[in-house]
């Protein structure tokens, strides 16, 4: 077995051991859903956020020669939080939890000039 594989396997195991999707699995889950996000900070305080990665929510790309482009390590999750309406991170290894929103707020869509 390859040291690829066996990666994997050991987060698809500690992923189950948790109770929350493998890394590959939330970012799919992030794409088609809006989820609350369970996860300690880095400081330790417990944060809950409402988050997802849905193009229909989240706001549209626009280069920006301006702004400075952080480097984000692979251990981070990008998400847009719904609330604060800004783009936010986690790191995967410390969220608790992850669970699929079923009732969506009308102010959460991005709605272009047609729409």
């Amino acid at each position: 077995m390859d040291s690829q594989t066996k990666s994997s396997l050991v987060a698809e195991t500690v992923a189950a051991i948790k109770g929350v999707p493998t890394k590959s699995d939330l970012k799919l889950l992030l794409e088609q859903n809006v989820l609350v996000v369970d996860f300690n900070k880095l400081d330790g305080d417990k944060r809950i956020m409402t988050c997802t990665l849905r193009e229909d929510m989240k706001p549209l790309v626009v280069k920006d020669d301006t702004k400075k482009v952080r480097e984000m390590s692979d251990a981070v999750v990008n998400v847009w939080d719904l609330t604060a309406q800004a783009w936010r991170s986690f790191r995967y290894d410390r969220m608790n939890n992850a669970e699929i929103v079923e009732i969506y707020k009308e102010e959460w869509f991005r709605y272009d000039d047609n729409g």
